[in-house]
């Protein structure tokens, strides 16, 4: 199984309908289970020591969904890059060697805890680029689905 744990709620409409299509694209791979948490409200004035304790909530919030034997990736921009088959290939890796759930956890506006930090088994940076949190939750699906669909030989454009 595979979870999404993310840090907010889905308000745009066209936002939610594509990532429900990669829901339903993924259902004949693999059971997906997307998990939100509540965020917390971080005005552009908060000094750093109140934006690190709005991350702290977040991140307790986050960790009281995982189990102890989750194997959990975290998107992070100072995390590891991978291209689609070295995804495929890790998430293949964890669900045959592991047999665990994975759990992606997608943090807030400002950023994950740094014990959420501590908690990842993996740190995956999508990119060099820095995208807005609820978006990320497609990006990910799109790339498990792909993933997916280079684990069964199936035809995915480069």
């Amino acid at each position: 199984m595979i979870k999404i744990i993310a840090i907010g709620k889905i308000k745009e409409k066209p936002l939610q309908q594509l990532i429900d299509e990669y829901l339903k694209r993924l259902r004949p791979y693999v059971k997906l289970e997307i998990i939100e948490v509540a965020d917390e409200a971080a005005p552009a004035s908060n000094s750093s020591a109140l934006d690190e304790a709005v991350k702290k909530k977040e991140g307790d919030r986050v960790l009281t969904r995982l189990k102890e034997q989750d194997h959990v990736v975290l998107l992070d921009l100072a995390g590891t890059t991978m291209d689609s088959e070295q995804l495929a290939s890790a998430i293949e890796r964890i669900q045959t060697y592991r047999s665990c759930d994975i759990a992606f956890v997608i943090g807030g506006s400002l950023g994950v805890s740094k014990e959420l930090i501590q908690r990842a088994d993996l740190r995956l940076k999508l990119s060099d680029m820095t995208f807005p949190h609820q978006l990320v939750r497609l990006l990910v699906l799109e790339q498990i689905y792909r993933a997916y669909k280079i684990l069964h030989h199936e035809p995915y454009h480069k």
